[in-house]
């Protein structure tokens, strides 16, 4: 992937500042990712006073059964991941597969196999805080594609997708439907994310813990029209051993039924299951529940 001459533009140079002390923490050992992004998701607590009250709020609605203290202890704890995911994040845009091959292991990959036997396969998963570094993972595994949506700052754009594009060998932009679904129909296995808010359009309410969110209605369509079978996937680092766990689960055999909220419902439950395992790790920075239904107030 060629960098345009405009990133040299002064302009991107602040940006470019950046990216350089992105590399340094990417190849900082991995206990000091670890201690650093602990530090540095403790003072975004202190210091992001909009992010901390998204995440309070998404906590409060989605954990009522816990309580005050401990709806706390689980912000802090988000922060902390997040933190943390911010140095895994910029380490998956630099890692070589020898770099993550012994820090993982799978389950459940039989489950993907049996599918991909059959033909297209879209892996279905959420916004977990190590996205990019588990991406490299489940890639190492078995190899898939990714679908991404475009950042605003070409440098980042640039930096992020030949990151990926090292690594994957389709890196898909979201709006480009008609190569995502013809690479289904050819076989190939797409990861696909459909847990943020991206407002009303080609979008129903479901149920996400125990709330209306708006969900996509693409995730059924894509598995329709790339005649693809759904896979779960998720993926955790453990808080003891720091390994990290690739899984794999089946999708109900209802899905897809047909019924776009019906469909919306059974994959918000999956991904529900799949954050209650260890939520923590869930990006919570995200308004989730930003587009209310009509005549209902602002969560936020």
């Amino acid at each position: 992937m060629a960098m345009p001459k405009s990133l040299y533009h002064p302009r991107y140079w602040p940006t470019w500042l950046g990216v350089a002390i992105l590399r340094l923490v990417a190849a900082l050992p991995f206990k000091a990712k670890l201690i650093a992004g602990k530090g540095f998701g403790l003072l975004g607590l202190k210091l992001i006073k909009r992010r901390r009250h998204i995440v309070e709020t998404n906590v409060r609605l989605c954990f009522p059964e816990l309580d005050a203290a401990q709806q706390q202890q689980m912000v802090r704890d988000i922060f902390i991941a997040n933190g943390v995911g911010f140095f895994e994040i910029a380490w998956g845009w630099w890692a070589s597969n020898d770099d993550i091959r012994h820090r993982y292991d799978v389950v459940g990959l039989e489950h993907f196999e049996a599918a991909r036997a059959q033909g297209g396969v879209l892996l279905v998963g959420a916004h977990f805080t190590h996205l990019d570094l588990c991406g490299l993972m489940i890639n190492d595994a078995t190899e898939i594609d990714v679908i991404y949506r475009k950042n605003n700052n070409p440098v980042m754009e640039y930096v992020i997708t030949k990151g990926r594009q090292k690594a994957f060998e389709n890196v898909l932009e979201r709006s480009d439907m008609r190569t995502i679904i013809r690479k289904l129909r050819e076989g190939r296995a797409i990861w696909y994310s459909p847990d943020q808010d991206f407002g009303r359009n080609q979008a129903v309410f479901a149920p996400f813990f125990g709330i209306e969110a708006a969900t996509l209605v693409t995730t059924s369509r894509l598995a329709k029209m790339g005649r693809a079978k759904p896979v779960g996937i998720a993926h955790y680092r453990d808080p003891i051993t720091h390994r990290y766990r690739i899984v794999f689960t089946p999708v109900s055999d209802e899905f897809p039924s047909g019924d776009d909220t019906r469909d919306a419902t059974i994959i918000n439950a999956m991904l529900e299951d799949a954050i209650r395992v260890q939520p923590d790790q869930y990006m919570w920075v995200h308004r989730r529940f930003k587009t209310r239904p009509i005549g209902d107030p602002s969560l936020y």
